[in-house]
């Protein structure tokens, strides 16, 4: 099983996304405070690792549910659950990946 720890930012909204393979598909439960999330949750429980590592054809499910589900383009929680999707399929390492934000005054 591979996880995620998603904190999104500024709306405060927590997600926990446990990864496992299933044969050739990656399972996934996502647990989240926003409920876009947990919409998106709901509709995404099992995906192909390879459509979701790729914009061709139809590209990745998990962003496609993020557009149907999410608020808010930015939101890091669609890629948060690629990630592990990756690392659970061994088509990444598990390392973290890190958005820092800063405004400067003038």
């Amino acid at each position: 099983m591979s996880s995620a720890e998603i904190e999104s930012g500024i709306c405060g909204f927590a997600t926990r996304v446990e990864a496992r393979q299933n044969r050739s598909k990656i399972s996934l439960h996502v647990e989240s405070d926003c409920d876009a999330i947990q919409r998106l949750a709901e509709e995404l429980t099992e995906v192909e690792p390879f459509q979701e590592i790729t914009f061709r054809g139809q590209g990745p499910r998990t962003l496609q549910a993020g557009a149907k589900h999410c608020y808010h383009p930015a939101c890091p929680v669609p890629v948060g659950i690629i990630k592990a999707i990756e690392v659970e399929a061994g088509l990444a390492l598990p390392r973290d990946a890190t958005i820092k934000v800063s405004k400067s005054e003038g």
